[in-house]
C-alpha cells in the first residue's frame, strides 16, 4: 500500500481534473445552487408583494422537474404507449420522442429575465414606437378577477409588437406565459424568449403525441394558476381582419378544467394601431396566398438605422397611436354553454370585437375607400366624426376640436407612407396603396344592421 506509483503526467492532470468536476457536482455546486436559489426565493417574495396576481410556484419549478413531470404524467405515458404501437416500435423509442417534445415546449422561466430586463425594455420599446393608450376600465376588470382563478389573456393577433404591449401592460398584474410559433426558435432568441416564460408551440401537425405532450402542459400550468396569454387567430391577420378563433389551445385549456378546484378567466384583449410595422409584409404574403413573411435582415437592420439617424437628428417621429383594450372578462364556471368549445370561441371574438380600439388610420382608410371624391379638410373631417358610431368597438370620446388634430395627425402619416395625395380638389386615395388601405380599414368591423336595431 505504501508503494510508489509512476503515471504519466497527461493522466495524472486527467484524474484530478475528474477529480475535482466529482466534487463540484457533488459538494460544491449543490451549495451554491442552494444559494442562489435561497436568494431568488425571497427576491421573487418581495416581488410579489407589489404584484396584483403573485407569480405561482408552478412558474418557479425548475426545467428539469417540469419535464419530469410532464413526460410521465399518465395520461402522457398512455399516449406514449399508443404512439409505439402505432408505429411498431419499442417504448422507450416513443419515451424519448415524447421528452424531445417536452424540453421543446417546457420554458425555462427567470424571474430576473423577466422583470429585471424584458419589463424595461417592453416599456422603452411601446413607447419609443408608439403613442400607447389603454382603457380605462383595464385595471378595474383585472382586479374584479377572483385571485384564486387563472386568467387566460385571449388576443388579436396584428403585429408582433402585440407581445410587447401586453407586457408593458400587464407589468403590475403577473408574469404572462406566452404561447410562441416556431418563428421563435432562432439561437439566441430562443433561449431568451424561454427565460422569459414563453412556451413554444408547432403550427404544424406533429402526430398525436406531440399534442398531447403540449396539452397537458398547458393544463398543468392552468391549473398550477399560471397567467397565460394566447393568439387563438393561429397566427398574424395577413388581411387586417379578426379571423375565427381556432380551438387548439382553447381547447385544451377547456379539457383540463375542473370546476370543483381552480376557475379560470377568459379576458378578451384588443390590440390595434395606426401603423403595424410588419403591414407591407403582410400584404404580400395574402396576395401570394401564402404565410412566408419574406422580411430581410437587410431590410430590417436598414429601417433601425434609418431610425437611430432620425433619432440622432431630432426629426425623429412615432407610428402613431397604438391601443390595448381589455373586453368583459369570462368565468369559464359561469359559461351558460359549458364546454362548448365552439360557442366559448365564438363569445370571446364577440368579446374581443365589443372593445377594439377605434384608431384613425385605420377610421381615415374607411373613408378614403368609400370616397367618391376628393375631400377638403373640414370635409374629411365631418365624414370621420360620422362614420366614428358606425364601428364596433371602443370609440374616442373626442371634441371636434380634439378630432380635428386627431385627423391631422393620420392624415400626415398616411401622406407620408404615400396612401394618400394631396390635390387641387383635396385629399385623395392613391390607387396604388388601396391594398394597403383596406389592410387597416379591415381592423374595424361595421355595426350590422341588427345590432343597431337592438341597440
Amino acid at each position: 500500500m505504501t508503494q510508489t506509483v509512476e503515471l504519466p503526467l497527461w493522466l495524472f492532470v486527467l484524474i484530478m481534473l475528474f477529480a475535482a468536476v466529482t466534487a463540484l457536482s457533488h459538494f460544491l455546486l449543490p451549495s451554491v445552487r442552494w444559494f442562489f436559489r435561497r436568494r431568488l426565493e425571497r427576491a421573487v417574495a418581495k416581488l410579489n408583494t407589489r404584484l396584483t396576481r403573485p407569480i405561482e410556484p408552478f412558474k418557479l419549478a425548475r426545467r428539469y422537474d417540469m419535464i419530469q413531470r410532464l413526460i410521465y404524467d399518465p395520461q402522457v405515458t398512455q399516449a406514449i404507449v399508443d404512439q409505439a404501437k402505432a408505429d411498431n416500435t419499442p417504448e422507450n423509442v416513443a419515451f424519448e420522442k415524447a421528452r424531445r417534445y417536452a424540453r421543446e415546449i417546457v420554458p425555462s422561466f427567470s424571474a430576473f429575465a423577466y422583470f429585471g430586463f424584458g419589463i424595461r425594455a417592453a416599456q422603452w420599446l411601446a413607447t419609443a414606437l408608439y403613442d400607447v393608450r389603454t382603457g380605462d376600465d383595464n385595471d378595474t376588470r383585472l382586479k374584479g378577477v377572483s385571485s384564486d382563478a387563472t386568467i387566460v389573456f385571449v388576443m388579436n393577433h396584428r403585429s408582433n409588437m402585440d407581445y410587447v404591449l401586453v407586457t408593458y401592460l400587464a407589468a403590475n398584474a403577473s408574469a404572462l406565459s406566452y404561447a410562441v410559433g416556431e418563428w421563435a426558435r432562432v439561437w439566441p432568441l430562443s433561449r431568451l424568449i424561454k427565460s422569459m416564460g414563453a412556451y413554444f408551440i408547432s403550427r404544424k401537425s406533429r402526430g398525436a403525441l406531440y399534442r398531447k405532450v403540449l396539452a397537458r402542459y398547458v393544463q398543468m400550468a392552468t391549473q398550477g394558476g399560471v397567467t397565460q396569454a394566447i393568439f387563438p387567430e393561429g397566427g398574424l391577420t395577413v388581411d387586417g381582419k379578426l379571423k375565427p378563433l381556432k380551438m387548439g389551445l382553447l381547447s385544451y385549456v377547456v379539457e383540463g378544467f375542473d370546476p370543483k378546484r381552480r376557475d379560470i378567466v377568459f379576458v378578451p384583449v384588443s390590440i390595434n394601431y395606426d401603423r403595424v410595422l410588419e403591414d407591407r409584409v403582410l400584404i404580400a404574403a395574402n396576395q401570394r396566398g401564402d404565410r412566408r413573411f419574406g422580411a430581410k435582415m437587410s431590410v430590417i437592420m436598414t429601417f433601425i438605422l434609418k431610425k437611430l439617424w432620425e433619432k440622432m437628428r431630432g426629426r425623429y417621429t412615432r407610428f402613431g397611436g397604438a391601443a390595448v383594450n381589455f373586453g368583459e372578462p369570462l368565468s369559464l364556471r359561469d359559461f351558460e354553454a359549458g364546454n362548448d368549445i365552439e360557442a366559448l370561441a365564438a363569445e370571446l371574438k364577440s368579446r374581443i370585437e365589443n372593445v377594439m380600439p377605434v384608431m384613425f388610420v385605420p377610421v381615415l382608410s374607411h373613408v378614403f375607400l368609400e370616397a367618391d371624391q376628393p375631400l377638403k379638410d373640414e370635409a374629411l373631417n365631418t365624414a370621420v366624426f360620422n362614420s366614428l358610431p358606425r364601428y364596433r368597438g371602443a370609440l374616442p370620446e373626442v371634441s371636434r376640436e380634439t378630432l380635428a388634430k386627431q385627423v391631422a395627425a393620420a392624415r400626415t402619416q398616411m401622406l407620408e407612407r404615400d396612401m394618400i395625395a394631396d390635390s387641387p380638389a383635396g385629399w385623395v386615395s392613391v390607387d396604388a396603396q388601396r391594398a394597403l388601405l383596406q389592410f387597416y380599414a379591415n381592423s374595424l368591423k361595421p355595426v350590422t344592421e341588427t345590432e343597431r336595431g337592438s341597440a
